[in-house]
């Protein structure tokens, strides 16, 4: 329990966005996919998600870990059109409504509400991706229901204290979440794994060293003097702790760190593409899309196109 405690005590949790969407056309995205967490709360309607179609009961949560692709349908099954996540982030506004009236809200057929954070251990290391979970189900649960469709509520107002609220109800959110994972026993040998990050302070000084030299020479020569070990070790190091090679974090990393200079910034993707650590910007804008399946500039005007 302490280990678990100390995760939690260690989460830096930051709000994104909430909406209540209503559907306007049955469809199926076969690569969904947000660098957020996405909590789904379904009021009325039909939502399938994995390859398997596993349905989403009316009331129930569907968990979309930050960073794992998935296949989800709105929905009636095997009908409407299938597209990719890209398509959905071009034509969001085809697909779903939003509704503002604080009154309608679980009211419409067909409709469900989402909150969208992040979760980061020691503000370094995305938490939910930490453990590479699978979208999961959240059953019986009306507590993370209701602080779901709290957050939603908070969001359509301009009420004093909006933020300070909606940032409390969101870290609640991601406690209730952990909770039900160690009260169904779920995920048992990720969180096992997890906690060694609490278990080597040279770790702790990776990550830390790593989120603030992004644009920097991040290779192994240097991670090995940050870490006081071999330079032929640390990669193996790394690797044993976390379950993913140092480089490929970095990546992750410097990737997150695009995608939130091109959603809040008006630098240009060459400009951003240095900032994290690319000096060729071709292959930034390769790797980019690699890992995010659109474009650096469709990614830019993602932010447009959810605002609907």
């Amino acid at each position: 329990m302490e280990d678990y405690n100390k995760i939690i005590e260690s989460l830096g949790v930051r709000f994104i966005k909430a909406k209540n969407l209503v559907l306007q056309q049955p469809f199926t995205v076969r690569n969904y996919y947000d660098v957020g967490n996405n909590l789904i709360l379904l009021h009325k309607g039909s939502i399938f998600f994995g390859d398997e179609e596993q349905a989403v009961e009316e009331g129930e949560l569907l968990f979309v870990p930050g960073g794992r692709s998935t296949k989800v349908t709105y929905g009636p099954s095997g009908e409407g059109k299938s597209i990719t996540n890209d398509d959905l982030i071009t034509n969001r506004e085809k697909f779903f409504r939003s509704n503002n009236d604080l009154d309608l809200i679980g009211d419409a057929e067909e409709s469900h509400s989402y909150v969208s954070f992040e979760a980061k251990v020691f503000d370094s290391v995305n938490f939910f991706a930490s453990l590479d979970l699978p979208a999961f189900l959240i059953s019986n649960n009306t507590k993370l229901a209701n602080l779901v469709i709290k957050v939603v509520e908070e969001n359509m107002q301009e009420l004093p204290g909006k933020e300070r609220l909606i940032n409390l109800y969101t870290e609640q959110i991601v406690v209730e979440i952990v909770r039900h994972i160690l009260k169904n026993r779920m995920f048992v040998e990720q969180l096992a794994t997890n906690s060694t990050y609490f278990k080597d302070p040279r770790l702790i000084d990776l990550f830390n060293y790593i989120k603030e030299n992004l644009g920097g020479d991040l290779s192994n020569k240097v991670l090995s003097n940050v870490a006081n070990v071999s330079e032929d070790y640390v990669g193996q190091y790394f690797k044993m702790l976390t379950g993913i090679n140092p480089q490929d974090y970095i990546e992750y990393q410097r990737m997150e760190r695009a995608v939130f200079l091109l959603r809040t910034t008006k630098k240009s993707i060459r400009e951003i593409g240095k900032e994290v650590g690319y000096k060729d910007t071709a292959y930034f804008c390769r790797r980019f899309k690699m890992m995010f399946g659109i474009p650096a500039g469709k990614m830019r005007r993602r932010e447009s196109a959810m605002n609907i």
